[in-house]
């Protein structure tokens, strides 16, 4: 039977690693300590001597030169959580580490969160607990709102999470645009969507919602000239990085443009400064970093790692693993 250990954030292992997933990991491999933190770990490096596969998530270890001069049998890093960015190392990949990753069940609850958004601001939803709050009466009906019918969305970028969030999209009366320069036309046919410029889509979606990585040709991507172009009543979310966002130059536009609507559940930086005008506007909605797995969906992940360990042990390919060249362009 092949040889594992658990390491990562012990505060979270029991929600991202369930007593009912670990119970079937055990029965597939010998588990040859008890779970650690990477700064266990470090204390006694002895203990992967042994090791093939190393079952982690948050707090996962970098597998750098040192730790990996004591893993000789170490083949396989099963990461149930997003972007290996901070662990993977190129002498990792020089040892033909295999690594697999939950990016695509984190994924899933960002998407959700972000179809609850883009349902509730089509319906002006933001607009009227503000009014409702500020007026302590209700407004009259008939209500000016472009609600899921014929309305128009803006997708920045076809990420897995943009992806994700594209799919649900689709049983509802919404016309999608999107902006990534990677995706051809012709897939954007096969998907569905509609590839413009990022002007065009903050000048015709009724709801932008930002799903690019962080990279360094990101960052500052969209400015004021972006805000000011959005319709009347529009709004914007970002699930993605706030340093994707000129925050100051979104913050002059949103102080004019009090129509518009910004639901931010990333900021740069995060959580923002005491005394940040975003905590004082009425048509920004903070939340903290909620979108992704949080609580029991945290356990999504350890299914997927549950899943990709069977297909490694029978042999078969991965679903989710990252390939050198994927693991270049991650956020």
């Amino acid at each position: 039977m092949k040889k594992a250990i658990y390491v990562m954030e012990q505060s979270t292992f029991n929600l991202v690693y369930p007593q009912f997933v670990r119970e079937e990991i055990g029965e597939s491999v010998d588990i040859v300590a008890e779970p650690m933190s990477k700064e266990q770990l470090w204390d006694d490096l002895s203990i992967l001597e042994d090791v093939e596969i190393l079952l982690t998530g948050w707090g996962c270890p970098t597998l750098d030169e040192r730790l990996l001069e004591h893993a000789p049998n170490l083949k396989a890093v099963l990461y149930a959580a997003g972007s290996i960015k901070s662990i993977a190392t190129d002498a990792a990949w020089e040892r033909g580490i295999l690594f697999t990753t939950a990016v695509t069940a984190n994924g899933r609850p960002v998407a959700e969160f972000t179809l609850s958004q883009i349902l509730f601001c089509l319906k002006n939803g933001w607009s009227f607990v503000r009014d409702i709050q500020a007026s302590q009466q209700y407004p009259s009906k008939p209500f000016e709102v472009k609600g899921a019918y014929r309305s128009v969305v803006g997708l920045l970028s076809l990420s897995t999470i943009g992806r994700h969030t594209l799919e649900l999209l689709k049983p509802f009366d919404i016309d999608i645009l999107a902006y990534d320069p990677f995706v051809s036309e012709e897939e954007a046919n096969q998907l569905g969507v509609t590839i413009c410029s990022l002007e065009d889509i903050f000048r015709s979606a009724d709801v932008i919602s930002l799903h690019t990585p962080l990279l360094k040709e990101t960052i500052g991507m969209i400015t004021a000239d972006h805000f000011s172009l959005m319709k009347k009543g529009a709004s914007f979310i970002n699930t993605a990085r706030g340093a994707i966002v000129r925050e100051k130059e979104m913050i002059a536009v949103l102080r004019d443009r009090t129509d518009i609507t910004a639901v931010l559940d990333v900021t740069d930086p995060e959580p923002p400064e005491q005394g940040s005008e975003l905590y004082q506007m009425a048509n920004v909605v903070l939340t903290p970093h909620l979108a992704g797995s949080e609580g029991e969906e945290c356990g999504r992940m350890g299914a997927y790692m549950l899943e990709e360990l069977k297909r490694y042990i029978n042999e078969k390919p991965l679903q989710w693993s990252v390939s050198k060249e994927q693991f270049q362009t991650m956020a």
